[in-house]
């Protein structure tokens, strides 16, 4: 609509000098005010009145003519006419009036453009808005979510460290997927990652947890369809898949037994079946893989060269479930071969997703249609708000381990390897990157330096008496026996249970007793902060007093955490090939 037709012929705003060019198929704004306009029969009478209000009283044309787009007034009558004083001021009169019109004229000019564009942006905005909401209420309709009750956490929070299981069950359900998982199951936990991200954002940890390892499963508070709560059963050294899917576990279980496990404090869970590999894989424009030797896989239909390519669909799927051809064909072998494609695609949406919007919404339809949540994440806002903080981890940063196990006598099971699995768990619970290797060794270095430079005293000479202030029963007994027999601490008692319990493992002694202290805390891998000098001397037959606090995770298990994890491990942003 231009200005003439919104009865304003003597203000044509400059908002109507917004123009379609047909070049770029974009409205710009024209400047040049001499473009002819196309004639209309009511644009024509508006200009008729407007030159006839520019004429004077005696009905000569004004000597100016105004611009489109500019704001006229008409002077004061007779001014111009007068004579010798009067006239100079009325000229100079006229010249300020000129002076102040022209600002006037661009101010008016900034105030119609700043709201004519604020109008627009305001109407974009709300189409955006309506499209959003459209999405929204896509994206939110296709999530499922489990209430897990207290076995996570009450919802995302950006403050601390978050740990997600990301639980990947064997249902078969799902055209194409019948010749994978095990027949009539309802699933179970098949393919786990413990995914800690650390407090400050700059590290992340996904721990593989092998589906034949042995374990225990606690008891399980589980809701039910009509709102109440039934208890399912716990068991004793079974395998960890079971601790989903079995006697009506849900994913609650699961992230009970990881808990149980590890001592790591779980916030949420994330499941997916194998339609979820399938569709994401598809919707990222495939994963590269790399493998050192063909794979022909007779039972899976996987028929895959040496080298670098990309899978997607049901290639991505056989691929993550493969055995035949890797390694010896377990599934340890198969875990780092899942590992490898998580990564794989983790860069791949660093890298060519984020940046396409068409790519985007497609992986975020097939994701949320995939995926099982709990029901403290259960929503759009919320998986974003968790999403926006882990993209702030470089994928240099991110790595990936498994559990250290050892062989089951069966050779079917795997086991705990009851040295390594406890730093790696220490690891994660007191939030130590996995990368930042030699960074954490120089500080902790630099921590024990203080107490811990000095002569060392033997083994044979340390008199220690040990006290259990933790919650592992038998623990002061079992030092005892790693301390004597193991390390040829002879001169060691058993105290019992200390009078009361403790977070942190701390060892007392006296001035004269520090080479002895230095050499224990050699011995069991006691951080500085745990040595606590008294100021007095000890008689030579007196002995150091450590405490075995709520941090104590065995005999000759490091009290400390490692600054290096015992386990092989591979960063997100490197590629290794399959074997």
């Amino acid at each position: 609509m231009d200005a003439q037709s919104r009865g304003r012929a003597d203000d044509i705003d400059p908002a109507d000098q917004w123009v379609l060019n047909p070049q770029t198929g974009n409205y710009e704004l024209r400047l040049d005010h001499s473009a002819p306009k196309p004639a209309s029969p009511r644009s024509a009478d508006a200009a008729s009145r407007v030159a006839a209000r520019r004429r004077d009283p005696s009905g000569a044309a004004s000597a100016t003519a105004d611009l489109p787009g500019q704001r006229t007034r008409r002077a004061a009558r007779g001014e111009g006419a007068q004579g010798g004083d009067g006239g100079r001021r009325g000229a100079q009169q006229a010249a300020a009036g000129r002076r102040k019109r022209k600002q006037q004229k661009g101010r008016n000019r900034k105030k119609s453009v700043v709201m004519w564009t604020g109008g627009v942006m305001a109407g974009v905005l709300v189409g955006g808005s309506a499209f959003v909401y459209y999405l929204y209420e896509r994206l939110n309709g296709n999530l499922s979510t489990v209430d897990v009750g207290d076995a996570g956490s009450k919802g995302f929070s950006k403050d601390g460290p978050v740990n997600i299981l990301l639980l990947g069950t064997d249902k078969r359900t799902g055209a194409g997927n019948e010749g994978y998982g095990d027949k009539g199951s309802s699933g179970h936990a098949d393919t786990t990652f413990l995914f800690h991200v650390s407090e400050d954002r700059t590290n992340a940890t996904a721990l593989s947890i092998p589906r034949d390892l042995i374990t225990d499963i606690p008891d399980c508070p589980t809701k039910q369809p009509d709102g109440s709560t039934e208890i399912i059963r716990g068991s004793q050294s079974v395998r960890f898949n079971e601790s989903f899917g079995v006697g009506g576990r849900d994913p609650g279980c699961t992230m009970r037994t990881v808990q149980l496990m590890t001592g790591v404090e779980v916030d949420h869970f994330m499941m997916a079946d194998f339609n979820a590999v399938k569709t994401l894989s598809t919707a990222v424009g495939g994963v590269e893989v790399c493998l050192v030797n063909p794979i022909k896989d007779r039972d899976s239909q996987l028929d895959l060269p040496a080298g670098k390519q990309k899978v997607s669909g049901e290639d991505a799927l056989a691929f993550v479930r493969n055995r035949h051809g890797l390694g010896n064909e377990s599934d340890l072998d198969r875990i780092k071969q899942q590992q490898q494609f998580v990564a794989s695609m983790i860069r791949q949406m660093k890298e060519d997703t984020l940046g396409d919007p068409q790519k985007m919404f497609a992986v975020a339809e097939a994701a949320t249609q995939a995926l099982t949540v709990d029901s403290a994440i259960g929503d759009i806002p919320k998986l974003t708000a968790m999403a926006q903080e882990l993209g702030k981890i470089d994928i240099k940063h991110i790595s990936f381990a498994t559990v250290p196990v050892v062989d089951n006598t069966d050779g079917a099971t795997v086991l705990l390897d009851q040295a390594k699995a406890p730093q790696v768990f220490s690891m994660i619970q007191n939030d130590i990157s996995f990368t930042e290797v030699k960074k954490q060794e120089a500080a902790a270095k630099d921590q024990q330096a203080a107490l811990l430079e000095g002569a060392r005293a033997d083994a044979s000479e340390v008199r220690v008496d040990v006290y259990n202030g933790s919650d592992t029963s038998g623990a002061a007994q079992r030092t005892l026996n790693w301390l004597q027999v193991e390390k040829g601490v002879l001169k060691s008692t058993n105290k019992s249970n200390a009078p009361q319990k403790t977070d942190k493992t701390t060892l007392e002694y006296a001035p004269n007793q520090a080479d002895q202290a230095r050499t224990l805390a050699d011995l069991m891998g006691l951080p500085a902060t745990a040595l606590k000098p008294g100021t007095e001397d000890a008689a030579d037959t007196e002995a150091m007093v450590l405490t075995l606090g709520a941090d104590f995770k065995g005999a000759g298990v490091p009290v400390t955490a490692p600054t290096k994890p015992p386990v092989d491990k591979v960063e997100a942003d490197k590629q290794v090939c399959a074997e």
